[in-house]
């Protein structure tokens, strides 16, 4: 007897840290789960997943912005206290620190959250089940 806890993925599913790091489909685990940076594509082109059923909100931005926002802000009092540089390398520097894991972590947050939400079926209240297993 196989033990399918809603914390494990089923034959072929693959886990919500793969997912996430790669943009698997939280089905089939084909690739293809983003149509751009963090934008989810509308549906899977191997097992015709509806993406667009899931609600995963901007909850990731929110949190992003915390941390990636205290991480540049410390790093921005370092330069600025150690080096005194030129205004030019606080651009040089800080924007991609910003940009890059801001966009990344959106990605993964993004897609960890969505698998999440079909690992377990959660849905609005009324709402159809996006999978009929």
């Amino acid at each position: 007897m196989t033990d399918q806890t809603p914390n494990s993925p089923s034959a072929g599913q693959p886990g919500i840290v793969s997912a996430a790091l790669f943009g698997l489909c939280p089905r089939c685990g084909a690739k293809g789960l983003f149509a751009g940076i963090a934008h989810f594509a509308p549906r899977c082109e191997q097992c015709g997943l509806d993406f667009g059923a899931f609600n995963v909100g901007d909850g990731p931005a929110a949190f992003l912005t915390f941390g990636v926002g205290a991480l540049a802000a410390g790093v921005a009092a370092w330069l600025a206290l150690d080096v005194d540089p030129p205004v030019w390398v606080y651009v040089a520097v800080l924007v991609p620190l910003v940009v890059v894991p801001t966009l990344y972590g959106l990605r993964v947050s993004k897609a960890a959250l969505m698998t999440a939400e079909y690992q377990r079926r959660a849905s609005e209240a009324g709402a159809k089940d996006v999978d009929s297993r």
